[in-house]
């Protein structure tokens, strides 16, 4: 098979802007890479739009009025991945084994191609083998009768379906656990942790619509050049209007600099762009607490003054007494705080503090945009409640224009937490559970991802069946996690693709191929819909045409029902067979159990930009304790929850615009100025020169977690970048081989991946 690897790579800056014409080559690379054929050629045209397909990668809003072609560079991507015409079959199987395969780079193992059969694993020939799928369903079954019900986890991906994940999340209370870890646990949260304490409510308040509204736009942590390209066009458009983009971001990224949109002929025509980003503040690795504060300390000083003049007041005084809590112990706490401890904490100073925090009193509608830069650290809850701080401070939530927008990753990872994959018996829908269906949910709280890895690494965990996802390569410690994996009794993966994970068997183990999101699926009724929800709360449907890449794969409802047919007692409430016939039975059942949010589920189905499953904090209602908005004083100016060291760096793990999460579409990162590597360490020119490194070296980074644990990732070149002092990059998730597992977020147990303790060795 050709390997698109380099063994010389090139390493040089990149001086267009995101998307222009180097969004169209790359398309042109991909596309007859993965051999499309016109049947799948046609899908980019039907992408994101009403009655079409939904992508299968980010979750960013799709919009009521499409452009012509509403998807991105990495959508593209990800459909020409999807939808490629190659294929890993049982002959693959039988010339590969295991152990040879685990030396495939992870490109590579996806690059075979689509899976076009139920697989099982022979250890006698350290392959996989070709079985048929009532023999895999009955075999699982009996397996996890065998076992306790606490000891197994059933994993979910952000790209399961509404209808899925649903039945999947059932399946797995009605066998007696809610451990249902999903990629939620991953990345956001510490988003559903902080602003659920923070507002009422565990997702963001905004819409597509209201970019329309805003003044400025508060960037924090988020590449949106290469994880939710979509969204570019929004930014343009505000920026065009005059609204002001203020970003904080350690490094400088292309798509928060400029963009030219492939949609303009003029733009691309005339090699024109948009600057996306009126002011950019490279803080440290950690410090969006010390920056918001030190906007927060700002605005209250120049409050005070007003006050003191009878002059306008800079917070909204209004607002704050009528719906906050804690507002006086915060502002306190701000009045406090040294500008000295600011500026070393955040990297940034007075000045640039002060550039920011007078966008922010002179806007009268602001959205605070983040994504992991802010959630990933252990205070990843304090950076997101901190971040509601300041938008509390003058009203910018519940209005239009105004509030907290996380940016999620997966197409419905948000999605899959609403219709109830969760380990918290609070966010069950548990009553309703027990009216419909007649049992006795599980009532203590279930594993988590990082409670999950402990079990694996313990023993404790005997099987682990995983709803799509390359679970093992994009959790921490990647050593010790690959080292027990086959001690578990069980596992079972759910996938379109070969992945690293499908390598490390258990001591009985299947490989399941489903449908992809723009194949047919056709049940008994005949073609099925599938929905997910989109970081914006609005649910969209999905409908497949694509002929299916083998006609011996299932769909994941169908996959799902005939394990828990064949596992579970008869229950008269589910008719599992009935509800794979038709999916609009799964819809009903949803909408019964969650009546507020998908009221008319079935015929909103083909709404124009989706329906809007409602919103409290939106509305300014708080279900909080208080009945108010909390505010939140930070225990630390830093979120990395370590100290500096001479010597120690802050490690933050990157995304390429060559991939999507654990998926590698290539090894160029075109923003980045990288070609033919994915060995990489971003440093900063005076760490070089501290170190005694030169452009080009080979070295190692080895863990300084201090637990006496070695890790160790080998052979990075170090590549001068414009990245704080202190702080390094290195791509994910070949750089989780040096992140703890204990080394995540104190309360959401997100790992910790935006600032992990390393040394360098030359």
């Amino acid at each position: 098979m050709a390997k698109q690897r380099s063994d010389r790579p090139e390493i040089a800056p990149y001086s267009g802007p995101a998307g222009g014409w180097g969004s169209v080559r790359s398309l042109a690379d991909i596309l007859p890479r993965e051999k499309l054929g016109p049947e799948a050629l046609a899908q980019l045209a039907r992408q994101n739009k009403p009655g079409g397909v939904m992508c299968v990668s980010c979750a960013w809003s799709k919009p009521a009025k499409p452009h012509p072609a509403e998807f991105c560079e990495e959508g593209a991507k990800a459909t020409a991945w999807e939808l490629t015409s190659k294929r890993t079959t049982p002959d693959f199987f039988a010339r590969h084994s295991l152990a040879e395969l685990r030396g495939w780079k992870d490109h590579d193992l996806e690059e075979a191609g689509r899976l076009t059969h139920p697989m099982r694993y022979d250890a006698a020939s350290d392959r996989y083998v070709a079985c048929d799928w009532g023999e895999a369903f009955d075999a699982i079954a009996a397996e996890l009768k065998a076992l306790d019900p606490k000891s197994v986890v059933f994993y979910a991906s952000g790209r399961a379906s509404l209808e899925a994940s649903y039945i999947y999340a059932l399946m797995a209370r009605l066998y007696g656990n809610q451990n249902l870890p999903d990629s939620s646990n991953m990345c956001h949260e510490s988003t559903s942790v902080g602003l659920k304490a923070a507002i009422g409510v565990p997702v963001g308040t905004t819409r597509q619509q209201d970019f329309e509204h805003c003044d400025a736009i508060f960037f924090f942590g988020h590449n949106v050049g290469s994880n939710a390209p979509r969204m570019l066009h929004d930014l343009r458009a505000a920026r065009q209007r005059g609204c002001e983009i203020v970003t904080f971001n350690p490094l400088r990224e292309r798509g928060l600099e400029r963009f030219t949109s492939p949609q303009d002929p003029v733009e691309m025509a005339t090699l024109s762009e948009t600057r996306i980003s009126t002011q950019y503040h490279q803080l440290r690795a950690g410090g969006d607490i010390a920056a918001m504060t030190g906007i927060a300390k700002y605005l209250v000083e120049w409050d005070d003054a007003a006050q003191a003049n009878g002059e306008a007041r800079v917070l909204d005084r209004d607002f704050l007494d009528q719906h906050c809590h804690g507002v006086d112990a915060f502002l306190d706490h701000v009045r406090a705080t040294r500008w000295p401890d600011i500026e070393t904490e955040s990297g940034l100073s007075r000045t640039e503090i002060e550039r920011a925090a007078r966008v922010y009193a002179q806007a009268k509608a602001v959205l605070g945009v983040y994504g992991m830069g802010l959630t990933q650290h252990v205070r990843g809850v304090d950076n997101v409640r901190m971040l509601v701080n300041l938008l509390l401070l003058r009203g910018n939530i519940g209005r239009p224009g105004a509030g907290p927008t996380p940016v999620r990753g997966h197409s419905n990872v948000q999605g899959q937490r609403t219709v109830g994959i969760t380990e918290k018996t609070e966010l069950a829908p548990v009553e309703k559970l027990r009216e419909l269906y007649g049992f006795e949910p599980p009532s203590e709280k279930g594993l988590d991802t990082i409670e999950t890895c402990r079990g694996i690494v313990d023993g404790s965990v005997r099987a682990f069946i995983g709803l799509g996802g390359n679970f093992l390569r994009a959790v921490p410690d990647t050593g010790p996690m690959e080292a027990n994996w086959g001690r578990m009794r069980l596992s079972v993966q759910i996938a379109t693709k070969l992945n690293r994970n499908h390598l490390f068997p258990g001591q009985v183990t299947y490989l399941l191929p489903c449908l992809g999101r723009f194949e047919l699926d056709q049940q008994e009724t005949g073609p099925q819909a599938v929905s997910m929800e989109d970081s914006t709360s609005c649910i969209h449907g999905s409908f497949g045409h694509v002929t299916p890449a083998s006609p011996h794969l299932k769909s994941e409802p169908a996959i799902v029902a005939e394990i828990a047919r064949r596992l579970l007692p008869p229950n008269p409430s589910i008719d599992w067979t009935g509800w794979v016939a038709d999916y609009a039975r799964i819809r009903d059942a949803i909408e019964a159990t969650y009546p507020d949010f998908f009221a008319g589920y079935n015929a909103r189905l083909k709404t124009p930009g989706g329906f809007w499953k409602g919103n409290k904090a939106a509305e300014r209602v708080w279900d909080t304790d208080s009945g108010k908005a909390e505010f939140l004083v930070p225990e630390s100016l830093s979120a990395t929850g370590f100290d500096d060291a001479d010597g120690r760096f802050r490690l933050m793990t990157l995304r390429s615009n060559d991939q999507f999460n654990t998926t590698i579409y290539g090894y160029h990162d075109r923003f980045r100025g990288v070609k033919g590597t994915r060995d990489v360490l971003f440093i900063n020119v005076k760490d070089m020169q501290a170190q005694g490194l030169r452009r080009g070296q080979r070295v190692s980074l080895v863990g300084d977690a201090g637990d006496g644990q070695e890790r160790r990732l080998d052979g990075l070149i170090v590549t001068p970048y414009a990245i704080p002092v202190g702080c390094l990059g290195a791509y994910y998730p070949e750089a989780n081989v040096l992140m703890p597992i204990e080394h995540h977020a104190a309360e959401s147990h997100v790992p910790a991946a935006k600032s992990v303790p390393v040394r360098i060795v030359a």
